[in-house]
């Protein structure tokens, strides 16, 4: 029986397995993709991790990855698709119909971005069009770029943009946000914002990068970035009916990553919070271990 499995080799998953091992835990890590590092791997560059600035999200991700291995963790490739409780311990069952038991599980599986779905932007993603604002802003210092979407995410994206780009349009597909409307009301008065309100998206242009957003309209913003906000889907199909989930489908679960399921817990951007980048998952692992030590040494 296995002290800890944690499903996910994001971010959060690498950390909890560090934490884990270096508290001598038994411990696997259950990753859908063979030698994956989550979603960092897809940054062009991470300029916001303490330490670390200017690092590429692959080589960020592999250097997670290698500090983990270097401890002894152990990788097993497979999806999780469902977790039964026992008395004092759980069954975690691959989509392989593998079984493996442990004392507590780490659910770190991570969320991905809601996309458009339109032409250009998978071609051009990480060539223009991003998904974090925070994340790679500050590579459009002094240039035009545009962020779709009109909830609360896009409408604080184009605020802090608005800080460093020289000419930020919002696009969004109604005539009105569902965001703050005190955050509104600063983007109104920035000088350099514009409002393009009920404007869908057709197409990303551009070749290497972007050059342009092309509306279903006819109009065509001459920008080189593409911040697409219109939402994220956490991964928790395999965790519905076992934990309580918020209205969005994040798991219901505070820093300490204690879900309402004993001996459960959830980290990194599958859980509710108020910001999901690379810092707050790796904070997340280290604190999902510390919960699941003080529950195996209470119940074991």
């Amino acid at each position: 029986m296995y002290d800890i499995v944690i499903i996910g080799s994001g971010p959060a998953g690498l950390s909890a397995a560090v934490y884990a091992k270096r508290a001598n835990l038994d411990v696997v890590i259950v990753e859908k993709n063979y030698y994956g590092t989550g979603q960092v791997a897809e940054s062009s560059q991470v300029d916001n991790y303490l330490g670390l600035p200017g690092t590429n999200g692959f080589d960020l991700g592999e250097k997670f990855r290698s500090h983990a291995e270097g401890l002894g963790a152990v990788f097993k490739t497979g999806e999780a698709t469902a977790f039964v409780k026992n008395d004092r311990s759980w069954i975690v069952r691959l989509k392989d119909e593998t079984e493996l038991e442990t004392k507590t599980v780490i659910y770190a599986a991570g969320a991905v971005h809601r996309h458009l779905g339109i032409p250009g932007e998978n071609e051009l993603a990480a060539k223009g069009v991003s998904y974090c604002a925070t994340c790679d802003g500050n590579f459009f210092r002094g240039r035009k770029v545009a962020v779709v979407g009109g909830g609360d995410t896009a409408l604080d994206d184009a605020l802090y943009l608005s800080k460093l780009a020289e000419k930020v349009y919002v696009v969004h597909r109604r005539d009105e946000f569902r965001g703050s409307p005190a955050t509104v009301a600063k983007l109104k008065e920035a000088a350099n914002v514009e409002l393009v309100l009920s404007a869908v998206p057709e197409r990303v242009e551009g070749t290497d990068f972007v050059t342009g957003l092309v509306l279903k309209d006819g109009r065509t913003l001459e920008v080189d970035g593409v911040f697409i906000a219109v939402g994220m889907i956490p991964l928790n199909k395999a965790v519905e009916g076992l934990v309580e989930l918020d209205d969005a489908g994040y798991i219901k679960a505070d820093e300490t990553c204690v879900t309402s399921a004993e001996g459960f817990f959830a980290a990194g951007d599958v859980r509710t919070k108020a910001l999901r980048q690379v810092v707050t998952a790796v904070a997340d692992g280290a604190c999902a271990v510390t919960s699941a030590e003080e529950y195996i040494r209470k119940y074991n």
